[in-house]
């Protein structure tokens, strides 16, 4: 085994952008792998349940390109995962178009392993059924309505289907949803390197440049891991890693400052030290893992309904004063209006009102706000009832009396015509689960080349 293994990450995002100086400087270097990470949940389900990206295919094929003729040009591998956003089927079938049209463009060949992540709903219920299901965070208990509800179910991957993929040769993996770490950590685990060492590195690097000063996703992240440390320094000469910087991005996402968890176990962080290293980088010591029992989570988006939204609002001090008597009134024409369209059940009606509780759930002060934007949020079975909701809550809000009032209509200012936005479908998060145990199975990697 090799004394050290060095890779870059391309950027904390795919798609979000780069210098491709700073990939040049990284190549400099001589990494053994480039990385980079291409999704995430932070967006919510919609992306999941509809299939879609939440980036361009023009800002993929723009970062993607000069990573994709560096890794090809050098002879080393290019891992992306989470491939497309949500990393189902759609978006790895999406991000797989993209390399193989800038291969075609540019003339590049390689072998290209691609790594399914999606999990039917029957692999699911009988899981669920073993008592094989895990509770995690704030989801609820899973049941089987809930599970055949889902659009599409993901696996997050670990760092073993990675690894199998470049064991068969890959010069680039392009993997569905997979933990971040996974993605920088497989190759060091394949080398021999330690575990440890390489889950907390690939925590470090995922978010590109996020971890220096100034700080930034947007730009590339030079890792190199020895036997008994790692060394984090971006490759741009503008930015520095400094030891609180790179200890906070440790914690990044986390609800435990002194570990995180990953399918291979207990990531312990509390005998880590953190130190300068060179000019601009960071030396990290004392991780260590603790084995688990394998688990992956699960993510499964359902259809709740569809959307539409009106954007308001207001600095009239009455209007501002009596916004909650207003708003009752709202929901109350609202509900008498559509009695006989629809159930009260069968819609939501939100009234968002930014400048006083709209973020918090809470006043945010005793005095009131001189200004006030109101968003009116419904949703319902169809696009048809929700537009009608949001319609109604709309002009009954414009006019809607209040005491004190002198004016017939004009409780709030509208910025855009038309006023009513349709939002189109609205997906929830009905699966957000662990599963123990698993298989290869589960995780399906194709080969081709292009």
């Amino acid at each position: 085994m090799s004394s050290e293994i060095r890779y870059a990450s391309v950027c904390g995002m795919l798609g979000y952008g780069y210098p491709t100086e700073s990939l040049e400087r990284a190549m400099a270097a001589g990494p053994d792998f480039l990385g980079v990470d291409a999704g995430s949940t932070d967006p919510g389900p919609y992306y999941l349940g509809s299939g879609t990206g939440f980036v361009t295919p023009l800002q993929v094929r723009r970062d993607l390109g000069p990573a994709l003729r560096a890794a090809v040009g050098a002879g080393i591998p290019l891992i992306i995962g989470s491939a497309g956003g949500a990393g189902a089927r759609p978006h790895l079938e999406r991000t797989l178009d993209i390399v193989r049209e800038i291969a075609r463009a540019e003339g590049l060949h390689a072998r290209v392993a691609s790594i399914g992540a999606d999990v039917p709903a029957e692999t699911v219920i009988e899981a669920l059924g073993k008592g094989r299901i895990v509770q995690d965070g704030p989801a609820g208990e899973l049941t089987v309505e809930r599970v055949r509800s889902c659009q599409r179910i993901v696996g997050q991957m670990g760092t073993e289907p990675i690894v199998r993929a470049l064991e068969a040769g890959a010069d680039v993996v392009v993997a569905g949803r997979a933990c971040d770490t996974a993605i920088f950590a497989a190759m060091p685990i394949l080398r021999g390197f330690d575990p440890a060492l390489a889950l907390h590195a690939a925590k470090i690097a995922e978010c590109g440049t996020l971890c220096a000063r100034p700080g930034g996703a947007n730009d590339t992240l030079i890792v190199t891991l020895g036997a008994d440390h790692f060394i984090v320094e971006p490759a741009n000469p503008d930015k520095r890693c400094y030891p609180d910087s790179v200890a906070a991005h440790s914690l990044y996402e986390q609800p435990d400052p002194n570990c995180f968890y990953e399918p291979e176990g207990k990531v312990d962080l509390g005998g880590c030290d953190f130190e300068p290293f060179g000019e601009r980088g960071v030396k990290v010591t004392g991780t260590r893992l603790e084995p688990t029992p394998s688990t992956f989570k699960l993510e499964g988006a359902a259809l709740r309904g569809y959307r539409s939204v009106v954007v308001a609002g207001t600095c009239d001090p009455g209007v501002i004063e009596h916004i909650d008597e207003i708003e009752a009134g709202v929901r109350q024409a609202v509900a008498v209006n559509m009695a006989r369209t629809i159930a009260g059940d069968e819609y939501s009606l939100r009234l968002l009102r930014y400048g006083l509780d709209a973020v918090t759930g809470r006043r945010i002060s005793d005095a009131a706000p001189a200004e006030l934007g109101v968003v009116i949020e419904a949703i319902a079975p169809s696009q048809e009832l929700a537009d009608t909701v949001v319609s109604l809550a709309r002009s009954t809000a414009l006019h809607q009396p209040f005491e004190g009032r002198k004016t017939t209509a004009g409780n709030l200012a509208l910025p855009f015509s038309p006023s009513d936005l349709q939002g189109g479908a609205v997906y929830e998060f009905a699966v957000y689960h662990l599963m123990r145990g698993g298989s290869d199975a589960l995780f399906p990697i194709s080969i081709e080349e292009v």
